[in-house]
């Protein structure tokens, strides 16, 4: 049994305007476009734009907050030796484990329950939704100070639940070693974050024709079949804009990993390092390169996803 998508349509040029020009109407909206959003784009231009720059700048020197007198232009220096040290390519490591594992689990948990969100009965479905949606709600720092407790000896209840679980124990110390620190940190944004792709991923459903799904029965493709070969290729613009924020999203980890290990037991990630970096240490020069190593990898990450996915997105929300 072959994909079944909707064909594509062929674009067409609007008659009343001649090729590759604009009619008066779309000039005009386009103009309002603008002004509408002329303000708020010049707002997060400002607000994004500068750090970077600044970032950038500082980079190139060898900067102490607590000694500013002594600044001196080093160059490229600060990126070599971030580079050429274990403790970026630790930090590196931690990060991809922490954003492979989440994103993995999250992407499979996450089409499940958009999946019931989606079947639930219309009497109960905004109960489900609610309910679903409960822990996104959640600020990142209180979720990690709750996942936190209960992982603790001193205040947690997690070991005296499952210490019938081989390896769990009333004195497992879940924060003394990097694994099972990484697999504290993973729990709490899975549980965190994978309503945020549910989310995503019931939008994508909601754009899944019906008439190919009927299509597929009257054919007589079972439901793992429908599955396979119907929803998820309609879906596929709508899994890689969740994927690819999800990503982004736990690349740039911090706050969890803050509150419970603050990077103990190598479990620092990159955003950590820049923070310690940045502030702990004062360096504001080594700070502002690993902040731009950082940045340079989301932006590697975003075009990776999107010339991997192949997807055209314009076509996809139905601008033909």
């Amino acid at each position: 049994m072959t994909q079944t998508t909707l064909p594509p349509v062929e674009k067409t040029q609007p008659v009343s305007s001649p090729r590759g020009s604009i009619s008066d109407r779309s000039r005009a909206e386009r103009k309002l476009g603008w002004l509408l959003a002329g303000p708020a784009f010049l707002v997060m231009l400002l607000v994004t734009a500068y750090p970077i720059v600044q970032a950038v700048y500082y980079s190139l020197f060898s900067y102490r907050l607590t000694d500013p007198e002594n600044r001196s232009f080093e160059g490229l220096s600060n990126y070599w030796v971030i580079l050429t040290d274990a403790v970026w390519w630790q930090s590196i490591l931690v990060t991809v484990i922490i954003t492979v594992i989440t994103v993995a689990v999250e992407l499979v948990l996450g089409f499940a329950l958009a999946m019931v969100m989606a079947k639930a009965l219309s009497s109960i479905r905004p109960v489900v939704r609610a309910a679903i949606l409960i822990p996104y709600a959640v600020i990142t720092v209180v979720s990690a100070f709750a996942w936190a407790f209960a992982f603790r000896i001193s205040t947690g209840f997690v070991n005296s639940w499952f210490a019938w679980l081989p390896g769990v124990s009333e004195t497992t110390d879940w924060f003394g070693g990097q694994a099972s620190s990484l697999f504290v940190i993973c729990i709490a944004e899975i549980w965190k974050t994978t309503p945020f792709i549910s989310l995503l991923l019931l939008a994508g459903l909601a754009q899944v024709p019906d008439v190919l799904q009927e299509a597929a029965k009257v054919d007589g493709a079972t439901a793992w079949q429908r599955l396979w070969k119907v929803t998820i290729p309609n879906m596929k613009a709508a899994i890689m804009v969740a994927l690819l924020f999800r990503t982004l999203d736990a690349f740039r980890i911090f706050d969890s990993i803050f509150i419970m290990t603050a990077g103990a037991n190598n479990t620092e990630s990159v955003s950590f390092l820049a923070y310690r970096q940045t502030i702990s240490r004062v360096e504001i020069g080594l700070g502002s390169a690993v902040s731009v190593l950082l940045f340079l990898s989301v932006v590697l990450i975003a075009f990776s996803f999107i010339k991997g996915f192949k997807v055209d997105l314009a076509q996809a929300r139905g601008d033909r």
